[in-house]
């Protein structure tokens, strides 16, 4: 594959271009699963963003993950280095730590520099191995695992002077992290970048960063827009049970719509993301595990890749509650998950194919 100019602001002298991690049934870990997981922004005391769903956090990734054999690949901003120092970090997160030196151990863990931990590259005894990117190869096409700042100049040629007016400035007066989350547009520019790198180079890209979960190229508010014309398509044919089940999912969704029309700038949301009618699936965001009401990660397979999100119940999104998705149990704790979206990667490749 033809790296482009983006790709080799990636590829950086940190990256180890032997961070391959092969899934195939030919693979070196045939029919291997990977969570993909990012922007844990790790602190210390009240002003912890991680604080509110870090007893979710350990306790899926004990319970479910570790013991049902998957990799974890820690896809950057996991300690908030521009505010705090490794070692307080490690202090108040020892059984987080105590997670991840689990998966070391077992040879289960890759470790992604984002814009926030960069810090790490210049710490002698840091545990674990650290990359800019990683591959992931399923046997159907290739996926990029990167935090996804590499496509900002700002963050590229800026980051320690960013990262000390955090520290020195915002930090004392109280003020949370101001992060591309945060604009729409800056957002949708580091978003533009790894869009157009996959789709030139017909691979997966798998980044963070932006804490805005995306699934095949699509944010929440594409998505539930398609989610409600296939209700709407499927009603007239339905039962009267099944029709009771679609008007309750839409009204959620509905409102669910609203609340992000609300949150975001009305022209940013008219506006076509990728510049295409039909966005080709090739873009995919882990989101971020410090949401107000539970965390999003990607799971990836040989066969699939899914945006599956946990909430503790009672806390989580009303439109997961009351929508079609299948909502697991963690053992007897109220921690649950549902899959929001899932595709087989061979459909996936075919939509590249056919739209790229």
């Amino acid at each position: 594959m033809a790296e482009t100019s983006f790709f080799s602001d990636i590829t950086s002298r940190h990256f180890n271009p032997d961070a391959v991690l092969d899934i195939s049934k030919n693979g070196n870990i045939p029919g291997g699963k990977v969570l993909i997981i990012s922007d844990f922004h790790m602190g210390i005391g009240k002003r912890d963003d991680l604080a509110r769903n870090g007893g979710l956090l350990i306790s899926l990734l004990e319970e479910y993950y570790f013991k049902g054999g998957w990799y974890l690949v820690l896809n950057g901003d996991i300690e908030e280095l521009q505010r705090h120092s490794l070692e307080r970090i490690q202090e108040r997160w020892s059984r987080l730590f105590r997670v991840f030196d689990c998966f070391a151990a077992d040879n289960r863990l890759y470790k992604i520099i984002g814009n926030h931990d960069e810090e790490l590259l210049f710490k002698k005894n840091y545990p674990y191995p650290l990359y800019n990117a990683i591959r992931i190869d399923t046997g159907v096409i290739p996926a990029y695992v990167y935090h996804g700042h590499q496509g900002s100049n700002i963050y590229r040629k800026y980051n320690k002077l960013i990262g000390a007016g955090v520290r020195y400035f915002l930090k004392p007066f109280g003020i949370m992290n101001v992060s591309s989350a945060r604009s729409p547009h800056r957002r949708y520019y580091v978003e533009r970048k790894a869009y157009h790198f996959s789709l030139e180079n017909h691979c997966l890209s798998i980044i963070g960063h932006t804490h805005r979960p995306l699934f095949e190229s699509l944010g929440r508010f594409d998505y539930i827009k398609f989610e409600i014309e296939r209700l709407c398509r499927d009603y007239p044919t339905a039962e009267e049970e099944e029709r009771e089940r679609i008007e309750t999912e839409v009204a959620a969704l509905r409102g669910e719509l609203g609340k992000l029309r609300r949150k975001e700038r009305r022209n940013v949301l008219r506006q076509s993301l990728y510049g295409d009618d039909l966005p080709v699936p090739c873009l995919f965001n882990a989101g971020c595990a410090i949401g107000k009401k539970g965390l999003h990660a990607i799971e990836l397979s040989g066969e699939d890749i899914a945006l599956v999100y946990w909430f503790t119940e009672g806390h989580g999104r009303r439109f997961v509650s009351r929508g079609a998705y299948r909502i697991e149990r963690l053992g007897s704790t109220r921690h649950r998950r549902a899959v929001l979206n899932q595709d087989r990667l061979d459909y996936i490749l075919a939509r590249i194919q056919l739209l790229g």
